[in-house]
């Protein structure tokens, strides 16, 4: 009895962790589209991989260069630059918000399967914040 137990403690503390998700993968949108998160070239970026069928326009719309106002959504980069601080932060990115047309500067953590994404303008403290919630891969829609 005393051996199984000493067996069964040595095996508590020398079992490695098992892999930790962190940012990288399929993450849905409060409002259903879904976005990956994703290695391009040195950084990491994020692109819209699914439209919700809620999405209120395919297009984009709202973009302040009148001549990006009709590219797709699908297939969209919708954050750029980011650098992976460790497997859960990205940090020193830019987010782009195709409801509003806006950029902002961000940081992305993920906390299990919920990813926090905090975007502001000049400083940190006066961003807003949006959480994502992790979903298994999806098939990208066609661009």
């Amino acid at each position: 009895m005393k051996t199984l137990t000493l067996s069964l403690v040595f095996a508590a503390f020398f079992v490695p962790p098992g892999p930790t998700p962190g940012v990288l993968g399929d993450w849905r949108t409060p409002t259903g589209s879904v976005v990956r998160i994703e290695p391009c070239g040195g950084t990491v970026c994020l692109r819209i991989v699914q439209l919700s069928a809620a999405a209120p326009s395919t297009i984009d719309r709202q973009n302040p260069d009148t001549a990006l106002r009709s590219r797709k959504l699908c297939g969209l980069t919708v954050g750029s630059g980011f650098h992976q601080d460790d497997p859960t932060h990205l940090s020193g990115g830019r987010l782009y918000d195709p409801q509003s047309g806006h950029t902002y500067r961000g940081t992305v953590t993920a906390t299990g399967d919920s990813l926090l994404l905090h975007g502001y303008l000049g400083l940190s403290i006066f961003g807003r914040s949006e959480t994502w919630q992790r979903t298994p891969a999806v098939t990208p829609c066609s661009t």
